[in-house]
């Protein structure tokens, strides 16, 4: 058998570059949906005549959906497979979000944001399976591109949710575009996807960590869970940094900082700009570097940038601190759930459940507990759990994969 570097860098076969396709175009999919119709809801609030505080529980139930749902997604994984289960997944997201497009009432808008939540959330973690599948065929990092894929993935949909708006595009007719446009993108992906069950091994570098691991073990040994609870903490860094800049940006910036309206939403789009960058770089540095390497630099960068830009604000300044958030935190959230997906002792999709789960019931978390501060302190202050919890995963960036040796 040749060794395992040669392995690891052999050029993949069609089959795993076409899955490779297939599992972009999911990512892609997932981030483009939800992105649709976000920019319409002020138009939905109107229509459906919704006050702030009915507002504000309707739209609650796409996380409440995917908390809800979001602990099946193992064993929903376990039993049809993780492509199939994204494909439907998506599907079943889509007519949800078209479902609550075309509601009546705000508590059928609720429903419909609610069955695309639950439904998501599953999908969110049957493409990462499946996407770590096709990575340990490749031998390499591909992960950080894929959700980076996702990432121009929500920006395609906002895009065309603003085209909508500004051509004055219905509702309905929007929706259903998008519905019939990426549901079909996935039915046609589910074709080039890896077959076979997620627990066959696809590699030969599979093979020999299946045997140095020895038989399965019936009972996951406390080092296991130490590092599931590390590594989804360190995940959830990734998602309540970015958060900070997603919810907090644009109003830090005009209300605090007196920025103009147009200059306002730049935090924002520096924020999703470099933690782009950062994605797509993230994997040849990963293969080079490790991702412990990676995680630690990419969080010192997030916690001196956003710090700085904090102690000492200025307009400028604040937008170099979010873009420095963004870059830093990039590869965090892959990171963990690549790391995740190859402890001992829990099947495939088990872990990733578990820390996507737990990372959506933090991002739900966070932006109260940060209001909660701005209403007792400042936006400011409130603002510092960025660089917190860039420094959190800092410290536990050990729980990574260190640099991997050379031949």
């Amino acid at each position: 058998m040749p060794p395992v570097e040669t392995i690891r860098r052999a050029v993949p076969d069609r089959a795993s570059q076409r899955a490779r396709i297939a599992v972009s175009a999911l990512f892609l999919t997932n981030g483009a949906l939800f992105a649709n119709i976000l920019p319409r809801y002020p138009e939905i609030k109107t229509a459906l005549g919704l006050d702030n505080l009915g507002y504000g529980f309707a739209i609650a139930a796409f996380p409440a959906g995917a908390i809800a749902a979001g602990l099946l997604a193992a064993v929903v994984i376990r039993q049809f497979g993780s492509a199939r289960v994204a494909v439907i997944g998506t599907v079943l997201t889509s007519l949800g979000l078209l479902s609550a497009a075309f509601a009546p009432t705000g508590a059928l808008f609720a429903a419909g944001l609610f069955l695309g939540g639950a439904s998501d959330a599953i999908t969110d973690v049957a493409q990462n399976v499946h996407g770590l599948r096709v990575q340990r065929r490749y031998g390499r990092s591909i992960i950080n591109g894929l959700h980076a894929i996702w990432s121009m993935g929500a920006v395609l949909g906002g895009v065309m949710a603003a085209v909508a708006i500004a051509v004055r595009l219905p509702l309905g007719v929007h929706l259903g575009v998008s519905t019939a446009a990426f549901a079909a993108v996935a039915l046609i992906s589910l074709r080039f996807c890896l077959p076979g069950h997620d627990d066959a091994p696809d590699t030969e570098t599979t093979v020999e960590r299946a045997r140095a691991a020895g038989p399965p073990r019936r009972r996951v040994s406390p080092r296991t869970v130490i590092a599931l609870i590390a590594l989804t903490l360190i995940a959830t860094a990734g998602a309540v940094a970015e958060d900070a800049g997603n919810s907090w940006a644009t109003l830090y910036l005009a209300d605090s900082l007196g920025a103009a309206g147009a200059i306002a939403p730049l935090g924002f789009i520096a924020l999703v700009g470099a933690q782009f960058v950062g994605r797509i770089i993230g994997d040849p540095l990963t293969d080079r570097f490790g991702q412990r390497w990676v995680a630690r630099v990419g969080g010192l960068i997030a916690a001196v940038g956003m710090s700085l830009a904090l102690l000492f604000p200025t307009v400028p300044g604040t937008i170099l601190g979010f873009a420095a958030v963004g870059f830093g935190i990039a590869t965090l959230i892959p990171a963990a759930m690549h790391a995740v997906d190859e402890l001992p002792g829990l099947r495939p999709g088990i872990g990733l459940t578990i820390v996507s789960w737990l990372l959506r019931v933090g991002m739900l978390l966070s932006p109260p507990f940060v209001g909660f501060v701005a209403e007792n302190e400042s936006l400011r202050v409130g603002l510092f759990i960025a660089p917190i919890a860039a420094l959190v995963a800092v410290l536990l960036a050990g729980f990574l994969e260190g640099r991997r040796p050379r031949g």
